[in-house]
């Protein structure tokens, strides 16, 4: 028995270095991709592709190439000391020892699990600040994006974390108030009610929440708007509104999008899209938009989604019953919360190889829906168009090393997107 012992607890420490060897180890890949995703931009930075040419010189081209490599830098700054933190806090102590404060705060088992949320949530924000900081009033005013004010920044911040910080206790109180009531089966109930509440978010959030951060207006160009929902007819989409909205308050980026479930639809337009764009390339970017819908991307995201939650739901209760996770961390206890964080950290390391794969089932979406597009508006050259002045007026890098962007690109690099739409009209 004694030997037995000694041998699980001469495991346990072992356990614990073997994470941190994996999470060191992912760390390490991150880094190589960076490092040669700008390596590759050093070399070719200065070369316009052919399906910028005419619209890239090289001033704009040396200032989208400083972009990537301002980004990058902050970007490499900011992981770093997250994973520091991470690191520390997970495996120096200040995770027990946070646990064991909260649970002078409440002796209830929701109660223990909402003040810890909210109490991370919080340190998050704050440890956020200064490269929120930076990015807005340094970086994006650099490259002269920036249009926001502090006012406006500092209302943000606070609107959202008042917005996360209740949405976040409602959520962790249903879900341990499930745990608690059955602890036999709880995983089921759990993500059951994870899933009801993503439901109400995508359709809530459109009317609740972004009202809070920006003015929605009716399309100001009515015969756009008109334009807009005959094409989408076409797709056998019913849209309800196109609505633009003030981005331009806050920043120069330019976007678009869909929001609604079923068969009533919302598109919404940013103002900066609609001063970049003529009414044509528009039709092309909504086209694309309305092929995501149409073939069904967005459902079979959502219900792969799901499947994940479902499976996490059912290891995070085989685990957590298992009761031997703390020890893994070198913990002789932690509260169930606390178990939960050990076990997200877990998963993010087990997901981190599946990157690639998500990557390479959201492009094949992309190009699906660029056929799409092509098809219902007869022809390539709106879009392909639309492509251009986005990736300009965006600074987008021209020049991805191949390997980044196979594993992290959730969009085909934007010279082969509109090199395929070329040809597509070439061989219909």
């Amino acid at each position: 028995m004694s030997r037995n012992l000694d041998r699980v607890s001469g495991i346990m420490p072992a356990m614990k270095w073997l994470i941190i060897l994996a999470y060191l180890i992912v760390m390490a890949f991150r880094l190589w991709l960076r490092r040669l995703n700008l390596n590759y931009l050093a070399q070719h930075g200065h070369e316009v592709p052919q399906a910028f040419e005419g619209f890239v010189e090289q001033p704009l081209l040396k200032k989208t190439t400083d972009y990537t490599l301002a980004n990058s830098r902050i970007g490499l700054i900011e992981s770093l000391f997250s994973a520091a933190i991470l690191v520390v806090f997970l495996f120096a102590g200040p995770l027990s020892w946070y646990d064991g404060r909260i649970s002078t705060l409440t002796d209830s088992f929701i109660g223990h699990g909402v003040f810890f949320v909210l109490g991370l949530t919080i340190a998050q924000t704050v440890l956020d600040i200064p490269f929120s900081l930076y990015r807005t009033f340094v970086l994006e005013e650099r490259f002269q994006f920036n249009t926001s004010t502090p006012k406006i920044w500092f209302a943000d911040l606070v609107k959202s974390l008042l917005i996360g910080a209740v949405l976040l206790a409602l959520v962790t109180a249903g879900a341990l108030s499930l745990v608690q009531a059955s602890p036999d089966s709880w995983w089921l109930w759990v993500w059951a009610f994870l899933a009801l509440i993503t439901l109400l978010l995508m359709y809530l959030s459109p009317v609740l929440i972004e009202p809070l951060f920006f003015k929605f207006q009716p399309l100001q160009n009515e015969e756009l708007a008109k334009r807009v929902k005959r094409v989408m007819s076409r797709a056998g989409l019913q849209i309800e509104r196109v609505q633009q909205v003030d981005a331009s308050r806050r920043s120069k980026h330019s976007n678009a999008y869909f929001t609604g479930i079923g068969r009533v639809k919302r598109i919404v337009l940013f103002d900066t899209l609609l001063e970049q764009m003529d009414d044509d390339e528009i039709i092309g970017v909504l086209a694309h938009e309305a092929g995501h819908w149409k073939l069904g991307h967005i459902w079979k995201r959502l219900l792969a989604m799901q499947l994940v939650s479902l499976t996490g739901c059912w290891l995070a209760w085989y685990l957590l019953g298992r009761g031997s996770l703390p020890g893994w961390f070198g913990f002789d206890h932690l509260s169930f919360v606390g178990q939960v964080v050990l076990l997200g950290f877990l998963a993010s390391l087990a997901c981190f190889p599946l990157t690639p794969l998500s990557s390479w089932l959201s492009r094949r979406h992309e190009w699906q829906a660029d056929r799409f597009a092509v098809d219902l508006t007869g022809e390539s050259r709106p879009l392909s168009n639309a492509l251009v002045k986005l990736s300009c007026e965006n600074l987008s890098n021209l020049h991805p090393h191949p390997h980044y962007a196979w594993f992290y690109y959730s969009h085909p690099p934007v010279t082969a997107r509109i090199a395929r739409l070329v040809g597509m009209m070439s061989t219909s």
